[in-house]
């Protein structure tokens, strides 16, 4: 196959396996999230949200998701310490015990962080392989870090927002005009946002302008676009809106709103996330193919494309489960809080990963849940489903890394 000998052909057919089962894990539980909350508030249906979301999803990964891709492959143990053939054999251990353990999570409707199962995986495969002093502990340090503080600065900021939107609306003399009057404003904040992120210190400001732009440029640029978008925006925000001055008018004005944030976490998702199944399938063919054998499909754009697919088919058939816990079981959604969630969880994850700071996207989504639900006051809230999935969220690294370590150590007794 592709001029490769037999063991050759197998890693790589056992590598593109797992990471397709990977991507689909991601799609399934953690791109569940960018739309959950749409789905929930009743702003799109499911069918609409597979859609919309693999689209961006795909392009996300395309797009930007190849700067992501290095540090999962090599960022939680220095790779140089251990023999290539382990090295191969640990990564193929690692993405199947993290897709495994993804699974059963979403089996149960838990949204989990994909990102930390893979982690898990290179933990526990690199603890055997090389010892502890191959470790990255100062990385682990900051996933563990990452645990309390995105869900915390993503309810935070849900709940500042929500309570602008009811300082600023809902507590007027005309809530329904005031909502249609401030509309270029949030239009324009949530473009700000998107556009900082897509060209501050990415892969994609170099492949539009020829260079990373300095600060001072991005920002002038996202000033610009959040203007222009903000009030050419405004005609598509206000259609289909129901005219009354009342909750319901305020809610379908927003109802646009939160599809425009709701895309941007899903392009974000593929962005970011498309790493934790191809960046371990890299570290597999890479060390057990040689590079001029290499067949075409390789290639970072091509591995991108078909993990941005890999992921949107999850979305498409078991996402429905994640939806239904995040969107509906935690609290009441409706557009103003679901919009108040996406770009509370949108900027927390902008700021984060400007900061370098390792986070993952479903705590960050969860805890901008909660905060709006909390804005409601704690009898809001459902308590039981969000102490499942923080039980969830502690035990995601031990058990991925243990399942990586007795498949790696299978793996070595096949071999």
């Amino acid at each position: 196959m592709f001029g490769l000998d037999p063991t050759e052909s197998i890693f790589l057919a056992a590598a593109l396996a797992a990471g397709l089962y990977m991507a689909w894990n991601i799609g399934a539980n953690d791109v569940a999230n960018s739309m959950s909350t749409a789905v929930g508030a009743g702003a799109i249906t499911y069918k609409q949200a597979i859609i919309i979301a693999s689209i961006l999803t795909v392009a996300g990964a395309v797009l930007v998701g190849e700067h992501v891709t290095s540090t999962v492959k090599g960022g939680i143990f220095d790779p140089t310490e251990i023999d290539s053939m382990h090295l191969a054999l640990g990564g193929l251990a690692a993405v199947l015990a993290a897709g495994m353990w993804v699974t059963i999570a979403t089996w149960k409707s838990l949204p989990i962080s994909t990102s930390h199962s893979i982690i898990g995986g290179m933990l526990g495969f690199g603890l055997v392989a090389g010892g502890p002093s191959v470790i990255s502990w100062g990385t682990l340090g900051r996933v563990a870090l990452s645990w309390v503080t995105s869900p915390i600065f993503g309810a935070i900021l849900a709940f500042i927002i929500f309570q602008i939107i009811i300082k600023l609306i809902f507590n007027s003399d005309r809530p329904y005009e005031r909502a249609r009057n401030l509309s270029p404003l949030f239009i324009g904040a949530t473009f700000f946002i998107i556009t900082l992120s897509l060209f501050f210190d990415t892969e994609l400001a170099v492949k539009v302008f020829g260079r990373q732009l300095q600060i001072v440029e991005v920002l002038a640029l996202a000033l610009t676009v959040a203007i222009v978008v903000g009030v050419a925006g405004k005609r598509f925000v206000l259609k289909g809106v129901i005219d009354g001055e009342d909750h319901q008018g305020v809610e379908s004005v927003f109802r646009n709103l939160q599809v425009i944030t709701s895309c941007f976490v899903a392009f974000s998702h593929g962005a970011n996330d498309v790493a934790n199944a191809i960046g371990p399938l890299l570290l597999v063919v890479e060390n057990a193919i040689p590079a001029d054998k290499y067949p075409f499909f390789l290639g970072s754009d091509y591995l991108l494309f078909i993990g941005g697919m890999g992921i949107a088919i999850g979305l498409s058939t078991w996402g429905y489960k994640v939806i239904k816990t995040v969107g509906f079981s935690v609290t009441k959604l409706t557009n103003t809080r679901g919009f108040a969630v996406d770009f509370g969880a949108a900027t927390t994850i902008l700021v984060a990963s400007k900061l370098g700071m390792p986070i993952s996207t479903s705590h960050t989504v969860v805890g901008a849940v909660f905060g709006v639900g909390l804005a409601r006051g704690l009898e809001a809230i459902n308590l039981g489903v969000l102490k499942n999935i923080v039980i969830s969220w502690i035990v995601t690294v031990p058990i991925a890394a243990v399942t990586s370590v007795l498949l790696y150590i299978s793996f070595l007794q096949i071999i």
